[in-house]
């Protein structure tokens, strides 16, 4: 099974549904995301455009500022791993600047597909002391919604990588 298909099938599956077109606001999606690690510098990282990005958000509730993601991407050692968290918008700048948090899970899950994601890095690490590989990550940003459908963020996951990406909602 194709790690999008499973992701995107499992967070419908998590997910109260109603049929309404007021729900379908309440979702959005990640892509495109480029990265660059700036500390520790490593010019054998996986970065750049092939990390393979792919997200799903679902808002709490339709003002509410927490959302809970589910994804899947290359790390930096070109490993596929999951992605499990919960998005904060902290601040609304403007109508069309927010900044926000996301603090999630990156590791292996019990598909398949994500079972390499800790061999090697500090996923390798965790996964000799805890019988898992997985990274914690804390990531902060800047978001700008050039539409009501689309916005473009700039950002860090600690300790330092550099991330952009896309946002699309519904």
């Amino acid at each position: 099974m194709k790690p999008y298909f499973f992701t995107a099938l499992l967070f419908l599956f998590l997910s109260p549904f109603k049929s309404n077109a007021e729900s379908l606001s309440l979702y959005s999606m990640n892509t495109g995301s480029f990265l660059y690690h700036l500390v520790p510098y490593d010019p054998d990282s996986h970065q750049y455009f092939g990390n393979e990005y792919f997200s799903i958000e679902r808002k709490f509730s339709e003002d509410s500022d927490y959302s809970f993601m589910l994804g899947t991407f290359l790390n930096s050692q070109a490993n596929r791993c999951m992605l499990i968290g919960v998005r904060k918008d902290w601040y609304q700048i403007s109508d069309n600047v927010v900044i926000k948090g996301v603090y999630s899970y990156a590791g292996e899950f019990f598909v398949d597909a994500f079972e390499n994601c800790g061999d090697g890095g500090i996923y390798k690490t965790s996964k000799e002391k805890f019988g898992v590989g997985f990274a914690p990550y804390i990531y902060h940003a800047a978001q700008y919604n050039l539409t009501d459908y689309f916005g473009v963020e700039a950002g860090f996951i600690l300790p330092g990588i550099l991330v952009m990406s896309m946002q699309w909602s519904f």
